[in-house]
């Protein structure tokens, strides 16, 4: 008995039934069904993008308001900035007066040059000595005579009255006051050595001042910082205010509160970038201000000193400590505020 087969069909030859063709390929889906396949991870950095962008285009789009907040933000961090600069500057220019904490070695007068010249190489190799210079008798005498004016009446001694010197200058890990008067306490025991004198009360006067300005630096900084934090977090909170009615559309159709708070932390991020900038350019703009005068000055005294502007280093602590303190006012205000706004 045959086979019915359905018309327009051709049998196998074996006749079995062939397997039915396999499905064609479904065309692949664009759009939105394209953004959900991205992983989570994607998604979550392209949404960071979008919002740091959105963020500063809303600050551009104002720029008379934000120009006025960078700016204040900028003199607040310009302030501490430049204190901390100057100090460095002034902490070089003290490197070129280490002479008035030199130690002088006074010999006795039984005491030959030979002898002086024989300690003072002993003395240089003491890791608590920079550099040493030694000054025989005979260039004591004239280096007296040549600054006294009695060269006139010194001619007239038979002997010569003045000691041989050996001048030393303490290595920079040993020129805290305690340790100078201690290495002095022990070049003054030397049997060679009559006198020992040194400017103690003015290395004690010069590091108490380096240190008031310092820690007075740092507590400028501090308060500032401060001001820094309260004038960005009153920012953030007025723009939370003009979007509130936007806040609670984004809350009614689900928004997270990490995705509500997003934008004004960025708005903080920015804020506070734009102001480290600015008081980077106020800073160098008063140094160069200042340069002429400055370089005047150095050259009546016969000095090579030049001011030096923010470091590399210094810088990028500048814009770290502006995105910091961006940050950290947006946030105390987007804690304080944002939480507050829930739809009814």
């Amino acid at each position: 008995m045959k086979e019915n087969i359905p018309r327009g069909a051709s049998p196998s030859r074996s006749g079995r039934k062939q397997p039915p063709p396999p499905p064609a390929e479904a065309p692949p889906r664009q759009g939105a069904s394209a953004g959900l396949e991205q992983s989570g991870l994607e998604a979550y950095f392209s949404h960071h993008r979008l919002t740091a962008r959105d963020s500063l285009m809303r600050l551009i789009r104002s720029p008379l308001s934000s120009l006025m907040t960078w700016l204040v933000i900028a003199v607040a961090l310009a302030l501490p900035s430049g204190l901390f600069v100057m100090l460095g500057n002034l902490g070089g220019l003290t490197e070129g007066l280490e002479g008035a904490s030199r130690i002088s070695l006074y010999m006795k007068l039984d005491v030959d040059d030979q002898a002086a010249y024989q300690l003072s190489q002993k003395l240089k190799e003491r890791p608590e000595v920079q550099s040493m210079q030694f000054i025989n008798r005979s260039q004591a005498l004239e280096e007296f005579k040549s600054l006294s004016g009695w060269g006139d009446v010194l001619a007239y001694l038979d002997d010569n009255p003045l000691p041989a010197v050996i001048v030393l200058q303490p290595a920079p890990e040993y020129g805290q006051a305690e340790k100078v008067q201690a290495f002095t306490e022990s070049l003054s025991k030397l049997p060679e050595v009559d006198n020992v004198q040194l400017d103690l009360q003015w290395v004690k006067r010069l590091n108490a001042l380096f240190e008031v300005l310092g820690r007075s630096t740092l507590a400028i900084g501090a308060l500032l910082g401060l001001a820094v934090i309260l004038i960005i977090g009153n920012t953030i909170r007025l723009a939370i205010e003009n979007r509130k009615e936007e806040i609670l559309v984004v809350k009614l159709v689900g928004g997270t509160d990490p995705f509500v708070r997003r934008p004004f932390l960025y708005t903080g991020f920015w804020y506070g970038v734009g102001g480290a900038l600015l008081a980077w350019l106020l800073v160098n703009m008063a140094l160069l201000w200042l340069s002429g005068p400055v370089n005047q000055l150095a050259a009546l005294y016969y000095s090579s000193f030049n001011l030096s502007g923010l470091s590399i280093e210094a810088s990028s602590l500048l814009l770290l400590t502006g995105c910091f303190l961006g940050c950290g006012g947006a946030w105390l205000a987007v804690r304080r505020h944002l939480d507050d706004i829930e739809p009814k």
